[in-house]
């Protein structure tokens, strides 16, 4: 779910000059354990290593090595901790945005709002096709209120439940909720981070990004409908399954949430205060409608006990911890220098466009949020036509291969073998179509 939250002033230039030492040995050891962090992160399914742990001690790392060649520079305490604190109010504020948002998702699973969706597309008997394309819209637009992994999650779980006994479904089911969740958060800033950054470090308005809509449905709708021609004919086995009860209060707290992404919007467009503060304003709300269900419904057997610290503490730590490392440490790789480094030969050496659309394929290997804050701390000169392009590539690129997103690898651990690593590679070659013809289509509509 999800973006980093700065003050135009702040997004759009430096405050403070890099130390230009990328070609010191203390400044290349830095990359290097920021490679091997990172490393880690990409076999986090096979080691079963929490992505977080090695990002933030590779943070940590950096920074103290910064913290030397500053000291070795003649550099001024207060500059170095300026740097420092830019960083750090960054990621307090994406912290404190993705934790309402995440505890107003935690919300809605604990009151039966998606498990009621979900026992009721079950109970529909659709056809093979018709649930494949039915589970792919929905996480479509699921995924642009909540973020790509909790859409995959919820809608995989339909997935699973009614292709138990066809394989080949589930497989390439799967392939179609992981592309329609990264390109359904493309198109708004509540949809996935990346989105969520640009839109906070102020290079568009909340509402120029629906500009992404018609590219996000053609980047989901081309890979679909070649792969809904593998789908087999038929319908699912019967099954007993029971209407899910929602709890009291589940409608109520869906209308919350939609009320504090209201809040977050407002606060950005006409108080000019950090969005964050509006998703707070929803928190409280929500906290207190929290203390009114639970004084009305005391009675914990029942069931509708609610507890908004649950919530809280539900939250998925380790995704907001290993923001925290990638944060720290691409900004104190940035201010080592090697950001404006890596800026020279992309977006100067290569132009706006072609450098864009590479970071797209990056984020198909590396994950999309450091790839993107990156992008967001090079100081770039764009325009809003580059900065939708960037944020749409960003966004669904991590669909051309399954480890390209958070998506694609909770499946897989979800999938029990039916979908892999290469089930998912079959597929690349109508993914990249889609790829391009979104592209194009933003060129087409935006340009």
């Amino acid at each position: 779910m999800a973006g980093l939250l700065l003050l135009p002033e702040l997004a759009h230039a430096e405050e403070f000059k890099n130390l230009g030492l990328t070609g010191t040995e203390r400044g290349i050891y830095t990359v290097l354990v920021f490679l091997i962090a990172y490393g880690f992160v990409m076999t986090e399914e096979f080691t079963h290593l929490r992505k977080s742990k090695p990002v933030i001690l590779a943070a940590a790392i950096i920074w103290a090595h910064v913290s030397v060649l500053a000291s070795d520079a003649g550099i001024p305490s207060g500059e170095l901790h300026q740097a420092f604190e830019h960083d750090l109010k960054e990621y307090a504020e994406l912290m404190l945005f993705l934790l309402v948002a995440m505890t107003y998702i935690n919300s809605m699973a604990e009151r039966n709002v998606f498990e009621a969706l979900r026992s009721w597309l079950i109970r529909k008997q659709f056809g093979y096709k018709q649930l494949f394309w039915i589970t792919g819209i929905i996480t479509f637009f699921l995924s642009a209120v909540a973020d790509n992994l909790t859409s995959a999650l919820l809608v995989g779980a339909v997935v699973m439940a009614v292709g138990a006994d066809n394989e080949k479904f589930v497989s390439v089911g799967f392939v179609n909720l992981v592309i329609a969740a990264n390109a359904g958060g493309a198109f708004c800033p509540f949809g996935d981070i990346t989105t969520l950054m640009v839109w906070q470090a102020g290079y568009a308005e909340f509402f120029d990004f629906f500009r992404l809509f018609v590219p996000s449905v053609v980047n989901f709708v081309v890979p679909a409908f070649f792969m809904s021609r593998a789908i087999p004919s038929g319908q699912p086995l019967a099954t007993n399954e029971a209407a899910v009860v929602l709890k009291p209060g589940a409608i109520q707290v869906c209308g919350l949430f939609l009320l504090t992404i209201m809040f977050a919007v407002s606060f950005k467009q006409f108080l000019h205060l950090p969005p964050f503060m509006g998703m707070m304003l929803g928190l409280s709300i929500l906290m207190l409608y929290g203390y009114y269900l639970k004084v009305t419904y005391p009675d914990q057997e029942t069931g509708a006990r609610f507890d908004i610290f649950e919530k809280v503490k539900e939250a998925e730590w380790d995704t907001l911890l290993f923001f925290f490392g990638v944060v720290f440490a691409v900004g104190g790789l940035g201010y080592i220098g090697y950001l404006e480094l890596l800026s020279s030969a992309m977006y100067d050496g290569l132009g706006d466009t072609t450098a864009n659309i590479l970071v797209g394929i990056i984020s198909a290997i590396v994950d999309n949020i450091p790839v993107m804050f990156a992008v967001l701390n090079m100081n770039l000169d764009m325009d809003l036509y580059q900065w939708l392009l960037v944020t749409l590539t960003a966004g669904v690129g991590g669909s051309l291969f399954s480890v390209g997103s958070a998506a694609g690898v909770a499946l897989m651990g979800q999938s029990n073998h039916k979908y892999t690593f290469f089930s998912h590679l079959k597929w690349t070659p109508a993914i990249a179509a889609g790829y391009a013809a979104s592209i194009f289509t933003h060129y087409l509509i935006n340009s």
